[in-house]
């Protein structure tokens, strides 16, 4: 998997969580996530926010906070579909992946480091709706094993990646012999046996 285009892999992962996300039924918006303080409702309303809004970054768009935080999404569920296929096309636009995309709260990302954001938040999102409403998540075991390798160059215990108001909370140790997509969910700071 080539991580300095991700576009492909991220059409697959995306495509995989627009359809956990169409198992999820109005008695499940209310249920808890692996998100800690977010409902499953408060989840999909971020991921909609965000597609839209990293579909607008795609096409040039500054950062608009509304947009990005889904403040004006009123069934997330509904809307997931469409806001998902936005973001693909507007990903596909930016051809060859060049450029900067203005994403809210970390300024102009290369192109290519925005889209492997975008592919490394919906991995992770996609489980934390499955086993919030308890369906298969079905990761993508390359997609994982790709995560891990682009976490390799993360400076270790960045205070700007893993803990209180990063984008995760604390590591999760996963031991030696763990499968790739537990030690992915480890590194993102997820208990694979949430909510054990």
């Amino acid at each position: 998997m080539d991580l300095r285009d991700l576009r492909e892999p991220n059409r697959r992962v995306l495509a995989t969580t627009t359809g956990i996300v169409a198992q999820v039924r109005t008695g499940d918006l209310d249920l808890p996530t692996p998100c800690a303080g977010w409902s499953v409702r408060d989840l999909l309303r971020h991921m909609v926010g965000n597609n839209n809004g990293f579909a607008a970054a795609a096409l040039g768009a500054p950062p608009d906070p509304a947009v990005w935080d889904g403040v004006d999404v009123t069934d997330p569920v509904g809307e997931f579909p469409a806001s998902a296929a936005r973001v693909v096309a507007a990903f596909a636009s930016v051809e060859p992946l060049t450029g900067t995309f203005a994403v809210l709260g970390y300024g102009d990302v290369p192109a290519g480091q925005a889209v492997a954001m975008y592919f490394i938040d919906y991995l992770a999102h996609g489980w934390d709706v499955a086993v919030s409403i308890g369906v298969d998540p079905r990761l993508d075991e390359e997609a994982c094993a790709a995560v891990l390798r682009i976490g390799a160059a993360w400076p270790k215990d960045s205070q700007a990646i893993w803990g209180p108001g990063a984008p995760f909370v604390h590591r999760v140790e996963m031991p030696a012999a763990a499968s790739v997509p537990d030690r992915m969910l480890g590194f993102l700071g997820r208990s694979p046996a949430w909510p054990g």
